[in-house]
């Protein structure tokens, strides 16, 4: 299901500007183990969908931003909690959709439970191919596939390869990847000797998209897929 479609989907639930939520930068829309009651589809800014593995170690799922819904969404399930925590990356706002009538809806419109069902797989897919590259490439693989659709989400071609708009700390690199900063340090000091990458005030640019493909055996999926969303 393309942004579009997911937008008329939502929009055909949400019937007041009351459910509209303004969110600051750093705060939870949710957290691990607390009541899933409801699902926030992102009407500006960006949300970062994360784990905390057993050992601390933080996993980023992914990165939503407009037009995106997150959430728990094991839907018709009896007192579900939240299996993630979604934090607000900068300042924006959410409409809060109840999953009690979300379900009401999806019960009398067919039409409805065949959009849902639809990104439901999209997202089924992407998450996937990201374990994928991890369970059959390790650390490297989970970390050279996030390169690839860090830009494929954010990147703009510059005259020297693609640059990835959008700044990131070695350490929020490595929660891609369930790693620790020291082994993304060296990873990224091997990408740049190799002219793979440069990196210039925080920003990436990739280089050479071929290297990176080859070493984790990319399948080409379609772009849809291959982002970080």
């Amino acid at each position: 299901m393309n942004e579009l479609s997911l937008s008329n989907l939502m929009h055909s639930i949400l019937d007041n500007k009351q459910q509209v939520k303004h969110m600051e930068k750093g705060r939870y829309l949710f957290q691990e183990s607390t009541p899933a009651s409801d699902l926030y589809y992102i009407l500006k800014g960006k949300v970062e969908v994360s784990k905390v593995v057993p050992d601390g170690r933080e996993l980023t799922i992914r990165i939503s931003s407009e037009n995106d819904l997150v959430g728990e969404t094991v839907l018709f399930s009896p007192n579900p909690k939240y299996m993630m925590n979604a934090k607000m990356m900068e300042d924006g706002s959410v409409a809060v959709i109840s999953k009690e009538a979300l379900e009401k809806k999806i019960a009398s419109d067919s039409h409805l439970a065949v959009e849902m069902m639809t990104w439901l797989s999209a997202q089924n897919r992407k998450n996937q191919a990201k374990f994928r590259d991890m369970l059959l490439h390790g650390k490297k693989g989970a970390f050279y596939s996030t390169l690839i659709r860090l830009s494929n989400s954010y990147g703009t071609e510059a005259e020297n390869g693609t640059v990835i708009n959008l700044p990131f700390t070695n350490q929020e690199l490595a929660n891609f990847c369930g790693t620790s900063r020291e082994v993304v340090n060296r990873m990224l000091a091997q990408l740049r000797k190799n002219n793979v990458i440069s990196i210039k005030k925080g920003r990436i640019t990739i280089l050479d998209f071929d290297f990176l493909k080859q070493e984790i055996d990319c399948e080409n999926c379609p772009i849809e897929i291959c982002t970080i969303d």
